[in-house]
């Protein structure tokens, strides 16, 4: 008996997982529903069982429910986005301002995710060429929360259009702390199994042709 069949991952269980990653979206349209109490807790509490460099767990998350922080963060976010909309020429630039990019207004729970690179848990393990592997470890407890959520219909949105060192000084975070994401987490207004991006046109989704190499 294999160990996936030993633990119960049959191919019913496979299929269900095969869907959720299907129906999992970058959501930028909300509901205002408050999420049910301790949800946040228990989200929080899986993505810390994702891997990381060295057992080094570099993952801070800062919850942000202060609404004069998170004016300061949205003010933020319309500024980056000006800047990056002038970027764009003709009918780019026209598509670019018709997106809705991040969720902020409407968002029930708000967070910041960074990088301890200062942090002594790990003892420095398989960070000494490649320090940002605290970085992508975090990026795998994201994902992690962000499966998890989605099992139970929740979504979740990932704003980068934001300036990182702007949003360390706004949330009062340690220096040594690096922005990975910012991030709003609630009940999708929607649900839909293709990016929204996709369907107003922005860009197309791929396949592995051309990503996948053999040396």
């Amino acid at each position: 008996m294999s160990g996936a069949d030993a633990a119960g991952f049959d191919d019913a269980f496979r299929a269900t997982l095969a869907q959720l990653f299907v129906l999992r979206r970058d959501v930028r349209r909300f509901r205002p529903d408050p999420l049910p109490a301790g949800t946040l807790e228990r989200l929080l509490a899986l993505a810390s069982l994702a891997p990381s460099v060295g057992l080094s767990e570099p993952w801070r998350f800062v919850i942000v429910t202060d609404p004069a922080r998170r004016a300061a963060i949205r003010a933020n976010f319309e500024a980056c986005n000006q800047a990056a909309l002038a970027g764009y020429d003709g009918e780019r630039a026209a598509l670019y301002a018709g997106l809705k990019l991040a969720g902020i207004d409407v968002a029930p729970v708000q967070f910041a995710a960074f990088s301890d690179h200062a942090t002594e848990q790990g003892a420095g393990l398989g960070r000494q060429t490649m320090p940002e592997m605290a970085d992508y470890s975090v990026v795998a407890a994201i994902h992690t929360l962000w499966l998890a959520a989605r099992a139970e219909g929740i979504g979740l949105g990932w704003v980068s259009i934001l300036d990182p060192a702007a949003i360390a000084a706004i949330l009062d975070v340690p220096r040594e702390w690096r922005l990975v994401g910012y991030f709003c987490l609630g009940y999708p207004h929607e649900e839909a199994t293709t990016p929204e991006l996709q369907r107003l046109g922005w860009a197309t989704r791929g396949d592995m042709s051309g990503r996948v190499l053999q040396r």
